[in-house]
């Protein structure tokens, strides 16, 4: 029985930069319009209803507008057009390390479905039988040429036919899915275009000319003819393509087994949130009794045994989970689907509305993520900071580590059921010491007191170092899941420019007071800044989210702040270069957060597509740092670059970010002590830009206390 373990308690482009006209360099009366517009005089210096939800219910949210975060996090690309050429460039590090030759590997995924090992052998018996046997020292029909399309057609053709055979070798009743092939076929729910050679999937009525989406997808398959592109940059890149997909449209998915068959040679795979492992690769017309246990295996298994999160239940057209709060049973209706990683490897946050049932009224955020185990926990800050009374921070409301089966849900020993890495074929003890992961986010330590306070996100990338520990070779995530009392929407969908500045300023006033309670945020980005304009909605007006890479600001060691962490597009220029992380760092990433906002939305949540700056999602930390100096150190040029490249909406807020630039780069360059009344200064200059009528000329201000 699964259950859980308790702790505590976009619209399309409307504009784009490459289709505006360049104006050229700012003139003089043009810059002397930005500086006098100021009352300062300094020196120059990221929906899906519960109603349409079906068992293994789809995240259909598109990809939120935001910058590219880390393997740690992996949660998708700085804005929401993501081309092909940007996902394909980056998918082998998002995919992690990929091993292959595991023993026991068919023995751990394929050995829990009922019933598979004696119906395999008797089906593989019947293959045998009669003057025109399937299997007789190979597969009838096996293409000789391993022509691609004919073996779709071979494989798809015998799949139908073992099914068929094993019908009465099962003693419960078999679910509906069939194997596909559309090769051709562009799958549905993709941002770019993807096909998929073969796959098994729900719908037992598909056929070559259904349309499928991503959705329906349970088992992927890539087929090569050639034997030798079993290897990473052919077939196992392809097959973690198709991996990414499934996990991400599917909002529950733990993990994602596949298959690859290249010539006649066969790999079964399984993608979860440390990276992909393979089996041994067999010949499937010598070892005919493996393959047809493989496509029976994967015609047969459970929802769990697919990697469905068994803590999540369907009844009556409502999808719920239950927790145990204040030494009582509660079950919390999930609504929607508010957020979903679209990457393989990493902590693959996911997020959804939900409320308790018979309270509607009360909106609550179900935040999943799959963390390491070495690092503090959020839900513990949170627990935190809620006691502490801290302001404009999302309120704990209970958080716990997922259980499954009474035991810790994990990749090492629930997910790959303690398959030993290094006995992989390609391992290599260096590739597990320190990887290059961006973000390492903090996970908790066991034993912690129960009991929670009586009484939350769309797609980044940051930078850090795992913190598996010199000498250890194996790392490993365990599921968390924190539940967030305030629900609200990114910054970027402000109604009007004064709310977006009012809730910029409520975040940096929460900042403080969080900074103040002993934390540093460390990941302040256009998805972890929330805004509520819904009059029913109880939540507080702005706030912060988003405690994962958090740190008690006095701790030290190995897992302390000195890491390069944040979303790389916000991430300040002294973090990107190595500087111990301070307040000052997250400040100047507010900054950085109205700059790509005003670049990047011409008007509440319209996102306008790639721009230049999208590169700042894949740059090298120097190049990022330098390309984010030559934007701000001379004002004539930060003027030329905002002219240019700030959206017609946003463009009456140029002298208002021209002068936080001021502030937060003091003659153009890092501050170079700690500056504490910095949150002043800046809160201040957003206040007097919203009192500017070429600002409030849009429409309605919100009250923010």
């Amino acid at each position: 029985m699964a259950g859980s373990k308790q702790s505590h308690s976009s619209s399309p482009a409307t504009t784009s930069k490459s289709s505006r006209p360049s104006r050229g360099p700012i003139q003089t009366w043009q810059l002397k319009q930005y500086r006098d517009t100021s009352p300062f005089s300094e020196p120059v210096f990221s929906r899906l209803s519960a109603t349409d939800y079906n068992p293994r219910t789809t995240c259909l949210v598109t990809p939120s507008p935001t910058p590219r975060a880390s393997r740690d996090e992996g949660s998708g690309f700085a804005n929401s057009s993501e081309y092909r050429k940007d996902v394909d460039r980056v998918l082998r590090d998002d995919l992690g390390v990929m091993y292959v030759g595991l023993p026991r590997f068919y023995e751990t995924f394929l050995g829990r479905v009922a019933d598979l090992g004696t119906a395999s052998e008797a089906v593989f018996e019947k293959c045998k039988e009669g003057s025109k046997p399937l299997f007789s020292d190979g597969w009838s029909g096996w293409p000789e040429d391993a022509n691609q399309d004919h073996v779709l057609s071979w494989f798809s053709e015998l799949s139908e036919k073992l099914a068929t055979f094993a019908e009465d070798y099962r003693s419960i009743p078999t679910h509906r899915r069939r194997p596909l092939a559309q090769p051709n076929k562009p799958i549905q729910g993709s941002t770019a275009e993807r096909k998929l050679d073969v796959g098994f999937v729900d719908d037992p009525r598909a056929g070559k000319d259904s349309k499928c989406h991503w959705e329906h997808i349970l088992v992927p398959g890539e087929l090569k003819s050639n034997p030798a592109a079993d290897k990473s940059s052919k077939a196992w890149l392809d097959l973690g393509t198709y991996a990414r997909e499934v996990l991400a449209a599917q909002d529950t998915r733990r993990f994602v087994l596949g298959f690859t068959i290249c010539g006649s040679f066969m790999r079964i795979w399984e993608f979860d949130r440390l990276g992909g492992l393979a089996s041994e690769r067999f010949d499937i017309n010598t070892d005919g009794l493996r393959f047809v246990s493989t496509v029976l295996g994967f015609l047969w298994m459970n929802e769990e045994e697919l990697g469905f999160d068994s803590t999540f239940t369907a009844a009556n057209g409502q999808r719920f989970i239950e927790i145990e709060r204040n030494g009582s049973k509660e079950r919390l209706i999930i609504d929607e689907v508010m957020h979903r990683t679209r990457y393989v490897a990493g902590r693959a946050t996911t997020c959804w509305k939900a409320h308790r049932e018979g309270l509607p009224q009360m909106p609550l955020v179900i935040k999943d993520s799959w963390q390491y185990p070495e690092r503090n926990e959020e839900g513990e800050l949170l627990y935190e900071v809620t006691r502490k009374g801290v302001i404009n921070m999302a309120r704990h409301y209970h958080h716990e580590t997922v259980r499954i089966h009474g035991a810790d849900d994990d990749v090492r020993n629930i997910v790959r059921g303690g398959l030993d890495i290094t006995r992989a074929t390609n391992y290599r003890p260096e590739r597990s010491v320190l990887q290059p992961t961006i973000a390492a986010s903090e996970v908790s330590r066991r034993g912690r007191r129960g009991g929670a306070v009586a009484g939350e996100k769309r797609s980044k990338r940051p930078c850090s170092t795992s913190p598996v520990k010199a000498g250890s070779d194996l790392s490993n995530r365990v599921h968390r899941r924190v539940i967030l009392r305030d629900y609200g929407i990114p910054i970027y969908k402000a109604s009007s420019r004064t709310s977006l500045l009012a809730i910029l300023s409520g975040c940096i006033e929460g900042y403080e007071s969080l900074y103040k309670a002993g934390i540093l945020h460390r990941d302040i980005s256009i998805n972890n800044l929330l805004i509520n304009e819904d009059t029913d909605n109880p939540s507080m007006p702005s706030f912060l989210i988003d405690l994962d890479l958090a740190i008690k600001e006095d701790r030290e060691g190995a897992s302390g702040a000195k890491g390069k962490t944040g979303t790389r597009a916000f991430m300040a220029i002294g973090a990107l270069l190595g500087e111990q992380h301070s307040f000052m760092h997250d400040l100047e990433s507010f900054f950085w957060v109205l700059f790509w906002i005003c670049i990047h939305y011409n008007g509440p949540g319209k996102d306008i597509g790639s721009t230049e700056f999208n590169s700042w999602n894949y740059e090298h930390d120097r190049k990022l740092a330098g390309s984010k100096k030559s934007v701000i150190d001379d004002e004539v040029d930060f003027l030329t670059i905002a002219e240019e490249s700030f959206t017609p909406y946003y463009r009456p807020l140029i002298p208002w970010v021209n002068r936080l630039r001021r502030k937060v780069f003091p003659n153009g360059g890092r501050w170079k002590t700690l500056e504490p009344m910095l949150y002043s200064s800046m809160k201040e200059i957003l206040r007097e830009a919203r009192k500017d009528p070429n600002v409030v000329a849009d429409g309605r201000e919100i009250v923010v206390s």
